[in-house]
Formats: C-alpha cells, sequence, structure tokens
C-alpha cells in the first residue's frame, strides 16, 4: 500500500470565502499515483473547514446567509471567547461546516456524484492557512 501527504496552503483577501479546491486535489491525486483508495482532506485551522457540494455561486451565498445567521459576526461581545479575538463566530460556523471530506478513490479519480466538489471554507481570513490532503492506497 501506498502513502501520499501534501499541505496546500490558502490566503484569501475576504475574512470569509469559499474557494473551490478540487483542481488541487485531483492534482494531488495524480502525483499521487495511487488509482485505487481513499482521498482525505482536511483544514488543519479551527476556524477553517473542508466540505463537498455543488459549486453554484447561489447556494455559496445561501450557506453565508445562513452561517451568519446561526452565529452572527457582530456583535464581537456577545461571544465569551471574544476576549482577546473577535473570531468566536468562525469557531462556530466551522463546527456546522465540519473540518474534513473523505472521497472514494476509483481508477485513478476521485469517486463522486453528481455536481459534487472540494471545497475550502474560510470563516476568519486574510492570513496563510492550510489543507492537508492524504492518500492512502494502491
Amino acid at each position: 500500500m501506498k502513502s501520499y501527504r501534501k499541505e496546500l496552503w490558502f490566503e484569501t483577501r475576504t475574512r470569509r470565502a469559499f474557494v473551490n479546491i478540487t483542481p488541487q486535489i485531483e492534482a494531488c491525486l495524480r502525483e499521487s499515483g495511487i488509482r485505487e483508495g481513499i482521498l482525505l482532506c482536511n483544514a488543519m485551522h479551527i476556524t477553517a473547514s473542508v466540505f463537498i457540494n455543488d459549486n453554484e455561486s447561489g447556494l455559496h451565498r445561501d450557506f453565508e446567509k445562513w452561517l451568519e445567521k446561526l452565529a452572527p459576526e457582530k456583535p464581537h461581545s456577545q461571544y465569551d471567547h471574544n476576549g482577546g479575538e473577535d473570531n468566536a463566530d468562525a469557531h462556530l460556523k466551522r463546527s456546522v461546516m465540519g473540518r474534513e471530506t473523505v472521497v472514494a478513490v476509483t481508477e485513478g479519480r476521485l469517486d463522486f456524484g453528481p455536481w459534487e466538489q472540494i471545497f475550502y471554507g474560510e470563516f476568519d481570513g486574510m492570513r496563510r492557512k492550510r489543507v492537508l490532503v492524504k492518500i492512502i492506497g494502491e
């Protein structure tokens, strides 16, 4: 069995963003040479997320509005966590959107359902953060 590991780095220009990282993940899979196995992709920061969904801008705006209703950024004083920081909402949003995704690898390709893509979700951006890609298989 083979194992592959790579870190991808992201720095968004905005506090919150959704970035389609499917092309980078597919490049990792090609680089790994693994044809059958499992791919894990996870955010290595507690205010960022990796998730699978449709690459549709209206849906992404809906995520943004829904998450902001669940955990509004302001007022910062509404959160106990925000003593020395102002990102409690980002921690909560990450909890809802999830830390990682796992995808089957079949015949050297990500075994997706229709419309599925992998996204990096940023909830406290404008600084470098990393995503881990781990692929195990043959």
